[in-house]
């Protein structure tokens, strides 16, 4: 337990949004959810969503407030989402707080599953029990973008990654080297890619730089599976011997071959993806602006001019015109600078 005073609703609900972004990249396809039970402003017990068929957050912070000694009989509970109330994989949440007795329930982001969302306001307030709803709503509902898009469209949240110059090379004058960005920078790229579910990239990528695609022993947390390993290719023409069919997680590689941008992400989401991460070449993140497929982009520009070598989008993206994009985040990475935007989806000029 962490001592002190938690003053407000806001400041609960920062650590139940801690515990939330301790499940992303383990839940699938689950949301990351996370949840705090406090009592006189002190913390009772948390809990965080480990993962699909495993226990949601709300009862992993009742069993903790349990095994605390805690009595919870007239707390509050905050929770990152809106608790479920039908039963799935495991019983309801609705039914186990209405059991532990809290006097108040209050989370940050409805349900985006339009078969449950709004349903548990009704059934806890019919109980008797005070509810509050969205706060920290937005922070809520970001953590849970990847869930969202694929429960109403049945397709994954798509992040466009790339390492470039600032001319927007993602290759060097021949003779310099592989490595535009430093190592803290491709240490943060790993990570990124332990938070999603599958990688895609496309037969010249493999060709040429044979990448394993996988999640590094140091950013691989325990339970979690290797990533998808995803590769489009157009002839099928593609080394036998490169290290996604011959290492020791081969099984976990997809070859598409001449297939629709729309029938592999739909294919991936079947599968429980809810990330994807493109780390493909310029004609591979082309092909996905200029479908509207991409979401997210996260860039890595290291400050260099190379002036010459491959663009990092290729220019066939932009046949209709510019992609517009909303700035999320901009910050120094050792000598790098990441870049992370959301794609704007209406129509282009």
């Amino acid at each position: 337990m962490t001592p002190g005073h938690v003053p407000n609703d806001e400041a609960a609900m920062q650590l139940a949004l801690a515990e939330a972004r301790r499940g992303i990249g383990l839940t699938a396809p689950n949301p990351p959810v996370g949840a705090v039970i406090l009592k006189h402003g002190q913390l009772l017990g948390r809990g965080w969503h480990q993962k699909a068929g495993g226990a949601h957050a709300e009862i992993e912070a009742l069993r903790d407030a349990a095994a605390h000694g805690h009595d919870v009989t007239g707390a509050t509970i905050y929770i990152t989402l809106e608790p479920c109330s039908t039963h799935g994989r495991t019983p309801p949440c609705t039914s186990a707080i209405l059991a532990a007795g809290p006097a108040r329930v209050v989370w940050g982001a409805r349900d985006p599953n339009p078969a449950h969302e709004g349903r548990a306001e009704a059934l806890l307030q019919a109980a008797g029990m005070d509810v509050t709803t969205g706060v920290c709503g937005e922070e809520c509902q970001e953590i849970l973008r990847p869930f969202a898009k694929r429960i109403t469209t049945g397709l994954p949240w798509v992040i466009a990654k790339a390492g470039m110059s600032l001319d927007g090379r993602i290759s060097r004058p021949d003779g310099e080297g592989q490595w535009l960005t430093g190592t803290a920078a491709r240490a943060d790229a790993m990570l990124l890619r332990s938070t999603c579910e599958a990688v895609l990239v496309g037969a010249e990528t493999v060709r040429q730089d044979n990448p394993s695609l996988t999640i590094r022993d140091e950013a691989l947390r325990p339970g979690q599976s290797q990533p998808w390993r995803v590769v489009l290719t157009k002839s099928g023409q593609l080394p036998e011997s490169a290290r996604v069919f011959t290492d020791a997680h081969r099984d976990r590689t997809l070859v598409f071959r001449s297939q629709p941008f729309e029938t592999v992400l739909r294919d991936l989401a079947d599968r429980g993806v809810m990330s994807l991460l493109i780390e493909g070449g310029g004609q591979i993140l082309a092909a996905a602006f200029s479908g509207g497929w991409v979401d997210e982009v996260v860039f890595y520009t290291a400050p260099l001019i190379s002036g010459s070598g491959r663009p990092v989008v290729e220019a066939a993206a932009f046949e209709g015109g510019s992609i517009s994009m909303e700035f999320i985040d901009c910050q120094r990475v050792d000598k790098d600078l990441r870049i992370n935007a959301l794609v704007k989806k209406e129509a282009r000029p």
